[in-house]
């Protein structure tokens, strides 16, 4: 009997706390009939009582994504919205009791009287790049919220990597990741700038996404006092090519014939490159003009790994140019067919360092110094390429 009793009288206490429960109910910021939203404020939808069963937000034909706080009690999109949009907000709330409630809002986001662009990024859409590739993107015009521009930078990738933003000017930022890309990868990059408030009164009206692909690992280790290159394909050694660097020193005029050591990166490459000393005019000493070929470009101050256009007898023995590394034919042959944008060239063995911001130099810089000149200074980690976008829009908000 007292067995009995305990269990009867438990049952009766949550059936009355089911049903004394709130009613269920949601609110949702922008309020219905709002105008003129800023659409970098997005829509937050939050639970006064129970928890959000469903959320959609739509555009037209559009759903937006967002994100599904953890006790269930708030969403909010993950990316800004669009200018000059309508928008219609649906939302279901359940309490304790079972009991749920759907609320709707509808309101339109102010149009963008001035707007801000992506001009340009790299690597192109399609390429196949080395695995120290970085990822440039250019704006059309100067960026004041670069937080906020930072933000809106999704890279993805095949591979979960950690990574970091850096503003080289104010109209272009650059990712380069921790380590390097891993070898026969996907990567993407999403710019979610549609909506997002670059500067006062300035938009994003588009989004731009840009897919490439990593190549085969080719890092090429080249050391100038034994006068050899080593070059590894997927951590394999695949060719070592005897090499000529520069002879040192410096001519009248300035010029440094030193070869830069460091972490260089192949920024491209021509089968043939006219070459020219630098403030000497014809018939001055040092004066030279030719055709040299096979030319792989490793930094802005006129580096490149290319064939020897003489002087065979400097390979693998002595360091005779004015600055370039001289390959035998085959070799630079076999080297420029091989190269793509983003390989990875360590030379070692001159008393000159490569400087950062020369060319793609940016794996001089520690990875801690790299961030503290990104928005945020503080690494992300990419998305992984299989997953989409967000979740809990469109869907049962329990996913």
């Amino acid at each position: 009997m007292l067995a009995a009793a305990c269990s009867s009288s438990g049952d009766a206490s949550q059936a009355g706390k089911s049903a004394n429960a709130p009613d269920a109910a949601a609110a949702i910021t922008p309020a219905s009939g709002a105008s003129k939203v800023r659409p970098d404020k997005g829509v937050t939808v939050t639970a006064d009582s129970g928890v959000l069963e469903q959320v959609s937000v739509q555009a037209g034909q559009s759903t937006v994504d967002g994100v599904l706080a953890a006790d269930k009690k708030s969403w909010k999109t993950k990316w800004a919205l669009k200018p000059g949009t309508a928008y219609t907000v649906t939302a279901t709330a359940k309490n304790a009791a079972g009991k749920v409630a759907t609320v709707t809002s509808k309101f339109t986001t102010l149009k963008a009287s001035s707007t801000v662009k992506v001009s340009d990024v790299t690597p192109s859409a399609g390429e196949t790049v080395g695995v120290g590739m970085p990822i440039t993107v250019s704006f059309d015009r100067a960026i004041t919220d670069r937080a906020a521009v930072e933000k809106a930078l999704e890279v993805r990738s095949t591979s979960p990597m950690e990574g970091a933003w850096r503003w080289i000017t104010n109209q272009q930022v650059i990712f380069r990741t921790k380590a390097y890309w891993p070898a026969h990868s996907k990567v993407s990059l999403v710019a979610h700038l549609s909506g997002v408030r670059a500067a006062s009164g300035v938009y994003g009206t588009k989004d731009v996404t840009k897919n490439f692909s990593i190549g085969a690992s080719h890092i090429a280790k080249v050391n100038l006092k034994t006068h050899k290159s080593k070059v590894y394909v997927d951590g394999k050694l695949a060719k070592t090519i005897p090499v000529s660097g520069g002879m040192g020193g410096a001519d009248s005029h300035g010029n440094d014939f030193r070869t830069t050591s460091g972490v260089h990166l192949a920024m491209g490459k021509s089968p043939v490159v006219t070459m020219t000393s630098p403030n000497i005019k014809e018939g001055e000493p040092g004066y030279y003009h030719e055709l040299v070929y096979k030319d792989v470009q490793i930094s802005n101050s006129g580096e490149y790994l290319h064939q020897s256009p003489g002087e065979y007898g400097c390979l693998g023995h002595s360091n005779c140019s004015h600055g370039c590394v001289r390959q035998t034919p085959a070799g630079a042959q076999w080297f420029f067919k091989l190269s793509n944008r983003g390989d990875v060239v360590v030379i070692s063995g001159t008393t000159r360092d490569l400087e950062w911001n020369n060319g793609w130099g940016y794996w001089q810089l520690s990875f801690t110094k790299w961030m503290k000149e990104g928005a945020l200074k503080q690494p992300v980690t990419t998305t992984p390429l299989t997953a989409t976008a967000g979740s809990g829009t469109g869907t049962p908000a329990h996913n």
